[in-house]
């Protein structure tokens, strides 16, 4: 995840786990995702085959060589595997590019793998690997201390303490000890969330007036460390409160499993005990029965002043897949936005990789201009700056730096490729009902008059060609119409536009005043 840490973004999240039960025929797994002991280093070096020509498939034999010739499989058990590669930036370069397909191709060969660790060799050899940087599915990370009767081990700091040997947790892998509020980076993009989040975590009971707290942004922007930070602090704070932290993903893998193994109404008890519950993406909830279970939930730990806190690619009342009374339970809440980070937070996010590249490899060199230069001109998400620093990062420390026609080429092929503007269809009503002077309640609405249907028909039409949203999505946008009338009034507006140049000119206005 960028320099908030975040770990993938998204657009390319991993698909919920499967069942642990659901083994792949002629898989070397257990019914538990753990490989035989009998038989454990064959079968070990047969998964790593495979694994391994799978990527020289995918990825070609000279990237394969570059990267993954040392890769090494240390252990292999209980839903996570665990890699080693012989230098920190090995490590590091892998991390930042190949988490997901390596998650990916690991569940694909051994079914219930939730996570992938990867160290470096010399912290592997002759003992376990002890705090690997963890390429893990983000659907499954969480904490649910109350769902573990044993009692739990001290604390060391403000991380969450590792489970006892042999526990495992209720719902899944535990958080990530590195999405933590000293790892977040703050600017003027993200401090009202950044301050809202710390007072969650940190005051207990005595923040239930941010309930519940509804995060969005769009990909890159640090919504999961935030979440995953909450978490962290929540833990260690010495009123232990119960927290559970999933993605809408895993919610719905693990009620229909529940309700698979006539386990529902006892994961529905564990669910509102809690005292705090944080769910991410919630943009992919989906199913009428599920996102029931959820509303219910939701009023009931919000009803008992229990925590929740949400966070989704864009606001609530955008969520149009979700009930509407889930909707409008999470907008009676505090809303609030992240946005791309500015010149200066931009600074800190790369100020902040270069530590960490310096603290893997003392050797590693990368001169204050190009450093500023990357900050100037990247100025999308920390996810697309963090894609230009490792790029560039890599050429330096490989010993063939960019010259600075080289360095302006590179950057000009990224901004170009990660520059576009995220258009919304709010933004879009909001300027058409400004352009033709019509409320945007007028649009929405079941109107017929000239005066309503011709901006909204060029509102539908915006919608379809600004945004990635499907016709029903845009139907269900604008007041809960049909699909065919939305392919209508596209397919009119772009007749008429090929013949009307005045109509032309007020969709390149309207079009502009959008994008700006």
């Amino acid at each position: 995840m960028t320099a908030f840490h975040s770990p993938a973004h998204p657009s390319s999240r991993a698909a919920p786990p499967r069942s642990p039960s659901s083994t792949r025929a002629g898989s070397p797994a257990s019914h538990n995702g753990e490989i035989p002991m009998a038989a454990t280093a064959r079968d070990e070096t047969a998964i790593l085959d495979r694994v391994n020509a799978r990527l020289k498939a995918q990825l070609g034999p000279d990237v394969f060589a570059s990267w993954f010739a040392r890769l090494k499989l240390e252990h292999l058990g209980k839903g996570v595997v665990q890699l080693s590669v012989p230098t920190a930036f090995l490590k590091s370069w892998i991390n930042g590019h190949y988490r997901d397909l390596l998650l990916q191709i690991f569940a694909d060969e051994v079914p219930g793998t939730l996570k992938v660790d990867v160290a470096v060799r010399s912290a592997v050899r002759g003992a376990p690997v002890a705090r690997p940087v963890p390429i893990e599915q983000p659907s499954v990370a969480e904490a649910a201390p109350a769902l573990r009767p044993a009692t739990p081990a001290p604390r060391t700091g403000t991380e969450r303490p590792a489970a006892s040997e042999g526990t495992k947790p209720e719902f899944g892998s535990p958080l990530d000890g590195r999405y933590v509020f000293s790892t977040f980076v703050e600017g003027s993009s993200n401090r009202v969330a950044l301050a809202a989040a710390r007072s969650i975590a940190e005051n207990g009971p005595a923040s239930v007036r941010f309930n519940p707290l509804f995060l969005h942004a769009s990909v890159g922007l640090g919504k999961t460390h935030l979440l995953q930070a909450i978490a962290n602090a929540a833990v260690a704070r010495e009123d232990r409160p119960r927290v559970v932290y999933l993605t809408a993903e895993y919610f719905m893998w693990r009620f229909a499993t529940a309700i698979r193994d006539n386990q529902a109404l006892d994961f529905k008890e564990n669910l509102r005990g809690i005292d705090i519950l944080i769910i991410d993406d919630m943009q992919f909830l989906q199913g009428k029965s599920i996102q029931q279970e959820f509303c219910h939930l939701l009023n009931a730990l919000i009803d008992s002043a229990r925590q929740v806190i949400v966070a989704a690619d864009r606001p609530a009342f955008e969520l149009e897949s979700l009930d509407s009374r889930v909707r409008s339970r999470l907008s009676g809440g505090v809303s609030i936005e992240m946005v791309s980070p500015d010149l200066d937070m931009r600074r800190g996010i790369l100020a902040s990789r270069v530590d960490t590249m310096r603290h893997d490899d003392p050797s590693f060199a990368i001169p204050e201009t190009v450093v500023d230069t990357i900050a100037r001109r990247v100025t999308g998400s920390g996810r697309d700056l963090e894609g230009a620093f490792n790029q560039i990062a890599f050429r330096h420390a490989v010993g063939q730096p960019l010259s600075n026609d080289h360095l302006d080429d590179l950057l000009n092929q990224l901004t170009r490729s990660g520059g576009e503007k995220r258009v919304r269809i709010e933004d879009i009503l909001k300027f058409v009902s400004r352009h033709y002077n019509v409320s945007r309640t007028d649009i929405l609405s079941a109107r017929r008059t000239r005066t309503i249907v011709r901006p909204r028909q060029i509102a539908m039409y915006l919608a379809k060609t600004m945004t990635p949203r499907s016709l029903p999505e845009i139907g269900r946008r604008f007041g809960g119409r049909d699909h065919t009338t939305v392919l209508h009034a596209v397919r009119k507006i772009e007749a008429e536009r090929s013949k009307d140049e005045k109509l032309s000119e007020e969709l390149d206005v309207i079009r502009r005043m959008i994008e700006e």
